[in-house]
């Protein structure tokens, strides 16, 4: 009986990784390719800006996911008043326990328009091609099950194991970014994309429809500096699909080449009486070395879950050298 019920909630587990949320990175406040199109090209004056991010989610449950994600971008400017960014990512996301992967491939295109008073606006555009795979013949379902002997039959009665697929669809993401060109050290901008415009078909069964839930995201930054030689970022993020709502509040402190961050994620829609405001708490550790970023981040859950080992994330990202400005110009993120 007790196996009987471990493979069900694996089972109804399973079925809601199926109905698939967006990956979401612990770093994306500080790596916004993964949320925006709008930051193609971002740091401008033809700089080439790459990375790629790395997540172990719940290490210490049977259904932990791995999330990998690659990015490469590159601006391109032609004078003060035309600048453009085209790029490319790549995402791949895989559950060790009913080897369900999903893998995306999207190209990018942001333009930059000059506003007066040092604003800048970047409408963004992304298009991409992905794909949801699952291999239905290693989960066993409940008619296999003889609850009396314990016996799992090889075979089911269940429609839906003989009428999946594997899913192919293209998908569609737009995004805007409003940016404060630099006073006194001091940087802003904020920006909101919505994913999936399309609602592309995801269901594994074959002639059946589920749409993918609209993301949306309204995120801004704000860059100040700190006893001269320091720095202070501070970061929010709000995100929704479906039901289901995000918000992250962090702030970044960088001394010299070391990068220190503390975020706080929350639940604002609680939509459950179980559910918690405070999901967790997330520290991150950066350092800098020439043109590279290291990151490191560790999730420390809140919620009752359990005991999950909680997140680890790893980024490295590139940033090239400053061709067209007198001085190396320092990050905008």
């Amino acid at each position: 009986m007790k196996r009987y019920y471990t493979i069900l909630l694996l089972g109804v587990l399973a079925f809601q990784t199926v109905q698939a949320q967006d990956p979401i990175f612990t770093q994306s406040n500080y790596v916004q390719e993964t949320l925006n199109p709008g930051f193609s090209g971002f740091e401008d004056n033809d700089r080439i800006y790459a990375g790629i991010l790395s997540r172990l989610q719940w290490p210490s449950l049977d259904l932990n996911l791995t999330t990998q994600y690659a990015f490469v971008n590159k601006s391109f400017d032609y004078g003060p008043g035309f600048g453009f960014g085209i790029g490319a990512n790549a995402i791949w996301q895989y559950e060790s326990f009913n080897n369900y992967n999903f893998v995306q491939v999207n190209f990018n295109y942001a333009h930059r328009v000059n506003l007066n008073g040092g604003w800048f606006f970047r409408p963004g555009i992304e298009v991409g091609v992905g794909n949801k795979s699952n291999r239905f013949r290693n989960l066993t379902l409940a008619d296999q099950i003889n609850i009396n002997t314990g016996e799992i039959s090889p075979t089911s009665i269940d429609p839906l194991s003989r009428n999946t697929r594997t899913r192919y669809f293209v998908d569609f993401t737009t995004g805007i970014v409003f940016e404060k060109e630099e006073f006194n050290g001091i940087t802003y901008w904020f920006g909101a994309s919505v994913k999936h415009l399309n609602r592309p078909n995801i269901s594994f069964v074959e002639g059946e429809q589920t749409p993918l839930e609209i993301f949306y995201s309204i995120h801004g930054n704000f860059r100040f500096p700190f006893l001269n030689d320091y720095g202070v970022m501070m970061t929010a993020n709000y995100m929704q699909q479906g039901q289901y709502n995000r918000l992250d509040i962090g702030s970044l402190f960088q001394v010299n080449q070391l990068l220190l961050g503390l975020t706080a994620v929350t639940n604002p829609a609680r939509n459950d009486q179980n559910s918690h405001l405070l999901t967790s708490v997330n520290a991150f550790l950066g350092l800098e070395y020439t043109e590279f970023r290291f990151g490191l981040s560790y999730d420390m859950n809140t919620s009752k879950i359990g005991n999950t080992r909680g997140v680890y994330e790893f980024s490295l990202t590139y940033l090239s050298r400053c061709r067209r400005c007198n001085l190396d110009r320092r990050r905008k993120r």
